[in-house]
């Protein structure tokens, strides 16, 4: 049988890819920006951080309307958005001129993840929405990984101007695609029959019959009294924070502990985050065919959750290593941590909500609590940074922050987010573990 459903995958990845690397290219750019502008470390953190309050702010709202406007204009609008923000990123003047292109930004991309979360949850059979949804948020390693060498390579050669310019160029081209070619699985032409027949028999789960597409939406109170909701918010909160504090900081890291340049900086910088991509792929296709039906529906995923979070504590080791090599190795697998235990909890949105309408609300949901966490982590490192001079104290706040999510996932993320509006069907009461 075909596999054109692929394809959708690499378009919400490649999204995600684009996302990303527009996020990065400020860290990347920090040193030559700072010094033109007259930057300190916590206007820096503040600064990094600025995106996120927009993105938090509309990630709601988006959440609500997705459903009614439809993911393939809700991406394409927010594409637009944040590409024109991020190439006028390379015209301001001041600080105030970048920060109004970073909340722009912060505001489009607040698009992907509830549009994602619609798209996998109508394209992907329920048995391989593990592996197609970590790599949807592999969307997120793979940016920097590619960003902060491309960017590097730009600040370099022409200076950190040029470099966002290019980027936002990108992210319109990538738009012309998803105009071209994605529409829902019962309507494009590309599709086979038969691939077609087995999206919309598996996309609920192999042994539920379709849900009625008609079912109405469930409310935000309805979905906010629900404690598994509170459960995937939180660890999500957790885990977001030592995301961001990697993502924002990790190049000034670098900088300051290898003494590094911008272009070898960038190069440090992509390593953790390639090893992170395959390795992140790698574990969600074993926890895939290690889930049976019933693991997965009743919130079984959460204990692959809490492993990859145990092993982003290693983060707390970072300040005594001195060898190159091992210190990359170590933020390797913190940052594959980190990411995909993301990926699972945002895996466990289309796992356990049981209207498939509600899927774009729960994701904006989860993604709010992840990144009002995630917007303070730039701006608690540098005071940090600045207090202490070092990043021990930013890894042991992040360690701490981990631990409590482990707590929150295993004890919360259990049961099923049932459906307002309808009694859930037989097949669906599954027993909580």
């Amino acid at each position: 049988m075909s596999y054109r459903r692929g394809w959708v995958a690499l378009l919400i990845f490649s999204v995600v890819v684009i996302n990303y690397m527009d996020r990065v290219a400020l860290s990347v750019a920090a040193k030559p920006i700072a010094a033109e502008f007259g930057l300190s470390p916590v206007a820096m953190g503040y600064l990094f951080s600025s995106f996120l309050w927009t993105y938090v702010i509309c990630l709601i709202p988006i959440g609500l309307i997705v459903d009614r406007i439809g993911s393939k204009t809700i991406m394409g609008a927010g594409l637009a958005l944040w590409s024109l923000a991020t190439a006028l990123t390379g015209l301001t003047w001041n600080l105030g001129s970048i920060l109004g292109c970073r909340l722009c930004m912060g505001a489009g991309e607040a698009t992907s993840y509830p549009a994602g979360a619609r798209v996998i949850r109508d394209w992907i059979p329920e048995g391989e929405r593990g592996q197609i949804t970590t790599l949807f948020n592999s969307g997120a390693v793979a940016g920097p990984a590619v960003g902060a060498v491309f960017v590097a390579w730009l600040v370099s050669q022409f200076g950190w101007r040029p470099a966002f310019i290019c980027l936002g160029i990108l992210g319109l081209i990538w738009l012309a695609a998803w105009v071209v070619w994605f529409g829902p699985p019962e309507r494009v032409s590309w599709l086979p029959a038969g691939e077609r027949a087995k999206i919309l028999a598996e996309r609920h789960g192999r042994d539920i019959e379709d849900i009625d597409a008609d079912t109405a939406q469930s409310s935000l109170f309805h979905i906010l009294s629900i404690p598994t909701i509170w459960g995937l918010v939180l660890s999500q909160a957790t885990i977001v924070y030592l995301g961001y504090l990697f993502l924002t900081w990790m190049p000034t890291y670098l900088q300051k502990t290898l003494h590094l340049s911008v272009f070898d900086t960038g190069l440090f910088t992509s390593i953790p985050y390639l090893g992170t991509l395959v390795l992140g792929l790698l574990i969600a296709r074993i926890s895939d065919k290690l889930l049976t039906p019933a693991a997965v529906r009743s919130g079984g995923r959460r204990y692959y959750v809490v492993s990859m979070m145990a092993f982003g504590l290693l983060v707390l080791t970072a300040s005594m290593i001195t060898n190159t090599a091992l210190l990359l190795v170590v933020i390797t697998v913190v940052v594959t941590a980190s990411n995909t235990a993301s990926a699972f909890n945002l895996t466990m949105v289309n796992d356990l909500t049981e209207n498939p309408r509600d899927a774009p609300r729960v994701m904006s949901c989860v993604v709010f609590g992840g990144n009002a966490c995630g917007l303070i982590a730039p701006i608690v490192t540098g005071y940090v940074v600045q207090v202490t001079g070092g990043f021990d104290w930013a890894f042991r706040i992040a360690s701490a922050l981990l631990v409590v999510g482990m707590v929150l996932s295993l004890t919360l993320s259990r049961g099923r987010i049932p459906a307002q509006h309808v009694s859930p069907r037989p097949a669906m009461r599954e027993a909580t573990t």
